[in-house]
């Protein structure tokens, strides 16, 4: 652990320049007097290494010093593929390594070449899950992650969404999926999708997985979202959106009101939209209050009908008691 801090050391001032001790402390998690006992160390042995008191001071190699020790290890090379996602890489519990892979890589780029890297650090940034919802705790995933890596079977308790809700569950892992934030297990029989989040628990077997040769993560996964989506939306209702209102619906709604709506002469736009389901239509047209018409199916339009009927009588009803408590009256 040590001997790899020390090199740390040297490949961050190397791609870095000048750094305090602060910094460094920073970068590899340890104390600033931990620092100073390595850079002693690395005086002792050898390296042109020199360091500026004062506020602008910290540590820094002698000019054209470069060392070679950037090979990388077998597990930093599998790292580098989630070298945009330090976050995923960290539940992976890759996180450290990557971190090392990366310096590697940055300190055998040439001096401008390494100088543009740190630019592209330094003005962007990837957060790739979505804005609502708190991230999935997945405290079993490091080991999932493993089980996929060296292709082994595992014995799973995982909770599903219908009745019986937690059951053990035999699973042959081919591959790790993260979408928009959440992790993904595709493993046979089947193969099946399962939520990394919704494993309970897990024994690791002492049995081997053989993927089939033809198997293709990513393809399966495209056929999987396709498969998804055409089951998402299995029926259609009929509507007049208001001017802008096409705009608030749902993707595939507001797609379809875009692509195929007819504009009226008033500017309402007539259209057939995809629906998931009457509970989550009518969820979603109630969002658009009165630039909505639903004209059909017939059982939407009723019940988005009664909906706002019980709105309107719960909203006259809290209007009596507040203006009774106050006026004696109703005020409109």
């Amino acid at each position: 652990m040590r001997a790899s801090r020390l090199v740390s050391i040297l490949l961050l001032l190397q791609s870095r320049g000048r750094m305090t001790a602060t910094q460094l402390a920073r970068e590899l998690e340890v104390s600033v007097r931990t620092v100073y006992r390595d850079v002693e160390s690395l005086h002792e042995a050898g390296v042109p290494l020199y360091g500026d008191a004062g506020h602008r001071g910290g540590y820094q190699l002698v000019d054209g010093y470069r060392t070679r020790l950037t090979g990388l290890n077998a597990a930093e090379a599998r790292a580098l593929p989630l070298a945009g996602l330090p976050g995923p890489a960290a539940e992976l519990g890759l996180g450290s390594v990557l971190a090392a892979a990366q310096l590697k890589l940055q300190a055998a780029l040439p001096p401008g070449l390494g100088e543009q890297v740190g630019r592209v650090q330094a003005r962007f940034h990837l957060d790739a899950p979505g804005w609502y919802g708190q991230p999935d705790e997945v405290p079993l995933l490091p080991e999932v992650a493993r089980a996929v890596w060296h292709g082994r079977v595992l014995q799973v308790r995982y909770r599903r969404w219908k009745e019986p809700t937690d059951v053990d569950r035999r699973l042959e892992p081919y591959g790790l999926v993260l979408k928009a934030g959440r992790w993904y297990l595709v493993a046979a029989p089947g193969p099946r999708t399962y939520r990394v989040d919704q494993i309970l628990d897990l024994q690791v077997l002492d049995e081997q997985v053989t993927v089939p040769a033809g198997f293709d993560l990513a393809g399966y996964w495209q056929g999987y979202l396709a498969d998804f989506h055409a089951r998402l939306h299995r029926a259609d209702a009929a509507v007049r959106l208001a001017p802008g209102a096409a705009a608030r619906l749902s993707g595939p709604a507001a797609r379809a009101a875009a692509e195929a709506g007819v504009t009226e002469p008033g500017g309402w736009t007539r259209a057939v939209v995809p629906i998931e389901s009457a509970e989550q239509a009518c969820r979603e047209f109630l969002a658009l209050g009165p630039d909505v018409e639903v004209l059909g199916p017939p059982a939407l339009r009723a019940r988005l009908a009664a909906a706002v009927r019980a709105a309107a009588a719960l909203y006259d009803l809290r209007c009596t008691t507040y203006a009774v408590r106050l006026t004696g009256r109703c005020r409109p």
